[in-house]
């Protein structure tokens, strides 16, 4: 898969998702595998122009980071493309533009979703910014503001004609938020409205066969996951080897979700500094442990850590508590086991093991207080 001139490892991407797509986790993601081109969080243009203090944090990049595109929201044309400009200057490798976000402040100043009600005014920001830069500018969009507004075809096609270099399309509507189904045939217009450009597809994408599905269904180039590598950040080394062979690689040992989280834990105090890093990884931690069988003593423990000396304790305290959940080997036994969650896009009629809101919910981030 290509995106502008940029030739990618994967067609796999993971997705921009407020106060979790940091370098911290960008890095712990890429070091695992698997992953062809990461997205920033969702960065507001004129907060990038004014140098604000958070901005700069959320486009902050390191080597091995790489390729990485910026993705901006905003409704001011000019703000829009002199922050494009910024980040050419920055040395990232894309611009990408916000048009699916559903958050009420987001949208309320025309960035977003709300985007996609007005193409022609559209049509004409993105222009600006694809004619200010000489990186490729893509766009990430929803399938229309509700199920009687699906504007993602039609939108796709002004933006190809504008020069945008790709399309990621999540297979939602704004009005539906992260509820519901996502719709393949959604995502497959889209697809089929665009003449040489790739589209990629997102949404509820939580394991290999979830992005080979959506691939066949869909005819999507790639897949861009979220919140599935919260769940499994190993999602990506996974699906690609799936994707090439057939094969489904094993899911890490407990070990190796200890040693990665460590390491996760490890970049956000170096990042951020200990306090403010063990203090924000209180909402990470809970992700690997969705994986981790019983857990309860972890969860209870890791949401107060403030320094590494606690994370170290609650860990220390949970491993001894999990004893009796394992054999010998450490892992656990079969009745104590998480099963897979099965994307509502791929479930049979009756099948209990369902993609559910309750076991991968919709994180909150910093965009919901701006």
């Amino acid at each position: 898969m290509r995106i502008g001139p940029h030739t990618l490892s994967s067609p796999l991407c993971l997705s921009p998702l407020a106060g979790y797509t940091n370098l911290p986790m960008r890095l712990t993601v890429r070091a695992l595998g698997g992953l062809g081109w990461a997205t920033t969080d969702l960065v507001n243009a004129r907060s990038l122009l004014e140098r604000n203090r958070v901005a700069l944090q959320l486009v902050a990049t390191a080597p091995g980071d790489q390729p990485l595109a910026v993705q901006l929201f905003g409704a001011v044309p000019e703000e829009m493309r002199d922050a494009a400009i910024l980040c050419q200057e920055m040395g990232v490798q894309s611009v990408d533009i916000n048009m699916g976000c559903p958050v009420k402040k987001v949208v309320k100043i025309g960035g977003g979703s709300a985007m996609m009600t007005e193409l022609a005014k559209t049509a004409a920001l993105v222009r600006g910014m694809v004619e200010a830069v000489s990186i490729p500018v893509t766009a990430k969009m929803r399938l229309g503001w509700d199920d009687d507004n699906l504007t993602a075809p039609d939108l796709a096609r002004v933006l190809e004609d504008t020069g945008v270099a790709a399309i990621f399309v999540h297979g939602r509507t704004r009005a539906q938020g992260f509820s519901g189904t996502v719709n393949l045939a959604g995502i497959r217009s889209v697809v089929q409205a665009v003449r040489r450009i790739p589209v990629i597809g997102n949404g509820d994408v939580t394991t290999p066969e979830a992005a080979r599905h959506m691939i066949d269904e869909t005819g999507c180039t790639g897949v861009s996951i979220g919140r599935g590598a919260f769940y499994d950040p190993w999602i990506f080394r996974r699906t690609d080897h799936y994707l090439r062979t057939g094969e489904l690689m094993p899911e890490p040992t407990f070990a190796e979700r200890v040693r990665v989280m460590r390491i996760h834990f490890e970049r956000y105090c170096e990042f951020y500094g200990e306090l403010q890093g063990a203090k924000l990884f209180r909402k990470v931690a809970p992700w690997y442990a969705k994986r981790f069988g019983p857990a309860k003593v972890f969860k209870r423990r890791i949401i107060a850590i403030t320094s590494r000396a606690d994370f170290e304790a609650a860990l220390t305290e949970y491993v001894a508590w999990r004893v009796p959940f394992c054999d010998a080997d450490g892992e656990l036994l079969p009745r104590y086991a998480p099963g897979p969650l099965t994307p509502s896009f791929m479930r049979s009629e009756g099948d209990p093991e369902v993609f559910a809101r309750d076991s991968i919910p919709v994180p909150r981030g910093p965009v919901e207080v701006w």
